[in-house]
């Protein structure tokens, strides 16, 4: 199968413009063009798992973490991530991470977090900001519906659990076309006022060229008018971290051996006990103290997540107790959900779990 096709269905997953700007997710390794023969699913795509990959016939390797995270001056095989690319490049296989791609999807990592601890009610807990568009267009009446559909088509008009949401009003348009215009309304040299619909409709910023592609293929006008704007509204259906609710309260204690069986912990780091029963979660795979506040804010019991430092248990400030599970250990589902996703999507095909556990933390 060549890896352009599985690439397609990768970043349908976790599409790339959800990642988050200092990260680097997509191909890091192969040829577009390369002919795949299996895929190995892992967290990090090292050494051994690139062996591993070679023992089982994969000549691609789907990992969370990006192996290439900072550039690359030299490559002399020196320290553990220059000798997984020599090895990958030897022996002729693809790499490709999905990492805060797939954090920042509503599927995603978090909500893998979640559905690990049964938590309901689910939201995102940091919003993605930036992230939102809006175009606004004008036609004649007898244009909009055909105008809108495509649009809404393309991806615009959707909001939260909404589709083919729009805002249209009625004005009029006045123009005076040259000798060189084609006007779909009057003739040149004649000053028109016009009856037009305007259109409004919000999308994702990575949606803008097929917006406007479908805006230009089905716009009736010779001179399209269109204005795009980028908004300041969060997007509340992609971001980092997710809160939900227990089926039941616990306590602290209680609720903190639960994780630790359900998420396979080697140990918990958590701050001062607030004495109050653990009903609403917040949870944060891989490094999430930038949430603390958002945590407290969002009236979580508790917050989940990994990488704290000494200080920052401060901040819980008594008001929620703040646990560090471990950064594999609140993303160690995630590679199965890819794997799942991609044998749902490409039937018949070598997709593999790795076998090799390449959490550098160890438990004494």
């Amino acid at each position: 199968m060549e890896l352009q096709k599985i690439l397609s269905v990768l970043e349908e997953m976790a599409p790339l413009q959800y990642a988050e700007d200092f990260d680097n997710v997509g191909l890091l390794v192969g040829n577009h063009n390369q002919d795949i023969t299996g895929v190995l699913v892992c967290h990090d795509a090292l050494e051994n798992v690139i062996d591993e990959a070679i023992a089982k016939k994969c000549n691609l390797v789907v990992c969370f973490h990006p192996i290439l995270f900072s550039g690359l001056k030299k490559i002399t095989g020196k320290n553990y991530v220059e000798r997984a690319i020599v090895k990958a490049i030897k022996n002729d296989i693809a790499i490709y991470a999905v990492h805060t791609a797939l954090d920042n999807h509503k599927k995603g990592v978090n909500k893998i977090f979640c559905d690990a601890l049964g938590l309901k009610n689910t939201k995102v807990l940091v919003p993605k900001a930036n992230f939102i568009k809006k175009l606004v267009t004008y036609t004649i009446p007898e244009n909009a519906t055909q105008l809108r559909n495509a649009l809404f088509e393309a991806g615009a008009g959707k909001i939260g659990n909404y589709e083919d949401c729009s805002f249209n009003s009625q004005g009029i348009g006045t123009y005076l076309g040259n000798e060189d215009s084609n006007p779909e309304v009057g003739n040149r040299f004649e000053f028109v006022e016009n009856t037009e619909i305007k259109i409004e409709v919000t999308f994702e910023k990575h949606l803008e060229s097929k917006i406007l592609k479908a805006l230009f293929k089905n716009h009736v006008y010779e001179e399209v008018a269109y204005e795009i704007y980028s908004l300041d509204n969060l997007h509340q259906n992609i971001g980092l971290g997710m809160v939900g609710e227990l089926d039941h309260a616990l306590p602290e204690v209680e609720f903190l051996q639960f994780v630790k069986e359900k998420m396979q912990c080697g140990g918990i780091r958590h701050s001062t006990y607030t004495g109050k029963l653990v009903k609403k979660v917040a949870v944060l795979g891989g490094s999430g103290s930038f949430a603390i506040k958002q945590a407290i804010a969002s009236g979580a019991d508790a917050f989940l997540t990994a990488d704290l430092k000494y200080h920052q248990f401060y901040e819980a400030e008594g008001k929620l107790l703040l646990a560090d599970i471990g950064h594999f250990e609140s993303e160690r589902f995630t590679k199965n959900y890819i794997v799942d996703y991609l044998k749902e999507k490409i039937t018949n095909f070598a997709i593999i779990l790795s076998e090799e556990n390449t959490n550098p933390v160890q438990y004494f």
